[in-house]
């Protein structure tokens, strides 16, 4: 039903726009809809497009100089995946001479829509630049073009149409805008470009948006690589202000810092701090290991008990039984049961990827910052839960 809707956005705004030049006195320069029309539209309303499909080509049919239906018809076409009909219709109906320039225009923008639809970017994007010359349909077309270079990696574009249309809708395209700076960032550095320049697209990123996560860690990364571990450290603290959820991709960049500056008590005591931060159970699983190497696996073991009688995980108890399992046990029968349950524990986390969209429930194996599913910007975070974090 809300696709549906969608579609029919385009045919109320020119359903108004005919009322419109009906009450101005142009009811004899236009011919007025039919009931056929009507009756088409009432079977989108009702869930039958195919139905609705068939009024409007047999209204294409017998009068070829209804400008609306021609509209309709190729938006269904567009949506049922026929986009090479919906070209041939509207590349149609802009041939037309006596076509009054709002209807062109809307023609223009519905072919370009095919033209994205069909993977044909470029022709979609000159068609989609054309149509920001009318007011009507300049937000559209960005949004358009916006959706064009991110499929395309045109980041310097896309933060250009995205600052456009933050200052023409008012809406906060700042998080977005982060996220393209970013990208630039990580193309300079899998190219091992200039540090200097990653380091100026990073802070653009801060500009765009303070709590952007992604930037926060790529500096982290970036000042290890430096060795300068301080910084890199004070970037990756960054993260718990930012976005909570993320802080189980901070521990293993914390860990390698305080491992290279030879400070694990620092280490361990900043995980303790995290305990009372983070709900999760990453945390509670890295210092279980860092108990059972400074202390013994007795301790580890008491102390992870503990921790998941408030915090049941799938992954903790998974953690659980393996520090029970010990060759040195005289109870072959436990030590039996304990190594069936890790292989059923292991099963299930196999199942179970690590990280979920909590926009559309994508399930990834690992991170992604644009959703492969919705397309959303750091939507992706570690999944919560009895099988996750």
């Amino acid at each position: 039903m809300l696709q549906l809707l969608w579609l029919l956005l385009p045919l109320a705004a020119l359903s108004g726009w005919w009322v419109g030049r009906s009450r101005s006195g142009a009811e004899t320069a236009r011919k007025p809809l039919s009931g056929q029309y009507f009756q088409g539209l009432n079977y989108l309303l009702n869930e039958q497009p195919d139905r609705a499909i068939e009024v409007f080509t047999r209204m294409v049919e017998l009068d070829e100089d209804t400008a609306e239906t021609h509209l309709a018809l190729g938006n269904l076409f567009r949506r049922r995946g026929e986009a090479d009909r919906a070209v041939r219709i509207h590349q149609n109906l802009i041939a037309r001479p006596s076509l009054a320039p709002e209807q062109r225009a809307a023609a223009l923008l519905e072919l370009a829509r095919d033209y994205l639809a069909a993977g044909l970017l470029d022709r979609a994007e000159v068609l989609f630049v054309e149509a920001l010359e009318t007011s009507d349909y300049r937000t559209a077309a960005l949004q358009a073009l916006l959706d064009i270079y991110q499929r395309e990696k045109e980041w310097e574009k896309a933060i250009n149409t995205a600052r456009t249309l933050q200052r023409e809708t008012r809406a906060d395209y700042g998080p977005m805008m982060a996220q393209f700076a970013c990208e630039q960032a990580e193309q300079r550095i899998r190219e091992h470009g200039d540090a200097a320049q990653i380091r100026q697209f990073l802070r653009r990123a801060f500009g765009y948006d303070r709590q952007c996560v992604r930037a926060a860690l790529l500096q982290s990364d970036m000042e290890q690589s430096e060795g300068r571990w301080r910084a890199a450290i004070k970037a990756a603290q960054r993260v718990e202000a930012q976005d909570v959820d993320y802080i189980p991709e901070v521990l293993p960049r914390l860990e390698a810092c305080y491992q290279a500056t030879g400070q694990p008590l620092q280490f361990r005591a900043e995980l303790e701090r995290l305990l009372t931060r983070y709900p999760g159970v990453s945390v509670i699983m890295k210092l279980s290991e860092v108990i059972e190497t400074t202390e013994g696996r007795k301790p580890a073991i008491e102390f992870l008990a503990e921790q998941l009688r408030d915090r049941p995980s799938v992954r903790g108890l998974d953690r659980l039984i393996t520090l029970n399992i010990s060759d040195d046990d005289r109870d072959r029968r436990r030590q039996r049961d304990l190594r069936v349950l890790r292989e059923l524990f292991a099963a299930l986390l196999v199942d179970t990827p690590p990280y979920r969209c909590i926009e559309c429930g994508f399930e990834a194996r690992q991170i992604h910052w644009q959703c492969p599913g919705c397309r959303a910007w750091a939507t992706i975070k570690p999944r919560r839960g009895l099988s996750g974090e």
